[in-house]
């Protein structure tokens, strides 16, 4: 017989119990960020091939909003507002990897020109480049979320992707 509700401390013990089985998803934040060019912010990760939208991997019981804005303040020393969500896209497990959610919001328009630095090891260069350009510095995944992103901002709503692809 399964605990009730009516007896606290078997009922948490119980439900954590449940929680302890289930499945657990990494999950990816990234933000997009233009300059009043229109320019798209791309950051160089050091431990990876390629660019990269600037953000990160939500750490234990973060929410994807506040990993990227967590992502941007240790990698770029910046403050971001995060205006909306752009980009869903369920990543099926590859290598050695199990599958991941990530996601891409709006950051919106940086006004003000100043040149964002690298502020750790992780990254390193970051600047504003066009778009067409972008497409051809990033990985394919990323170039598929990036589309998605850009065609989100001006239908003005999210965009859920299974594995890069739209679902409908």
């Amino acid at each position: 017989m399964s605990p009730t509700s009516s007896d606290p401390d078997a009922w948490n013990a119980y439900l954590a119990e449940g929680n302890a089985k289930q499945a657990r998803k990494r999950v990816a934040a990234d933000v997009l960020l233009r300059d009043p060019l229109g320019r798209v912010l791309l950051v160089n990760p050091t431990y990876k091939p390629g660019w990269d939208l600037p953000g990160g991997m939500a750490e234990a019981n973060e929410s994807p909003e506040e990993a990227v804005r967590r992502e941007l303040r240790e990698e770029l020393g910046r403050d971001v507002d995060v205006l909306g969500l752009l980009v869903v896209d369920w990543v099926a497990p590859h290598g050695p990897w199990d599958d991941q959610i990530a996601f891409i919001f709006d950051g919106g328009t940086l006004h003000g020109g100043e040149a964002l630095r690298p502020h750790d090891h992780e990254l390193s260069e970051a600047r504003f480049v066009p778009l067409e350009e972008a497409r051809d510095l990033v990985g394919e995944r990323m170039r598929q979320r990036l589309e998605a992103a850009m065609k989100a901002l001006r239908e003005g709503r999210p965009t859920y992707l299974r594995d890069g692809a739209p679902t409908w």
